[in-house]
């Protein structure tokens, strides 16, 4: 087994109730595999926004295809929006 850190920033943190946890991955865990197993043990994390949100490993931003490491750090940021306001 893989132990993995992983950590939640902005509103993932609130929806998962939690800065961060541990988990045993099997080898060869793909990024989008972590995001379905999390969803599992967290109902409150939102699918939708976890489907698009960014992701690292050990520091990297990576795609979900990604496989994640043995002793892993894997960090998940929500999307977000905006931009300065437009001024008349």
């Amino acid at each position: 087994m893989n132990r993995t850190k992983i950590l939640f920033f902005a509103t993932l943190r609130h929806q998962a109730g939690v800065r961060s946890t541990e988990m045993d991955l099997p080898e060869g865990t793909t990024v989008h595999q972590l995001k379905q197993l999390l969803i599992e043990r967290f109902p409150g994390l939102d699918w939708q926004v976890m489907d698009h949100c960014l992701a690292s490993v050990n520091q990297e931003y990576c795609d979900d295809e990604t496989p994640i490491p043995t002793g892993a750090e894997v960090a998940f940021f929500p999307p977000v929006s905006g931009g300065s306001p437009t001024i008349l």
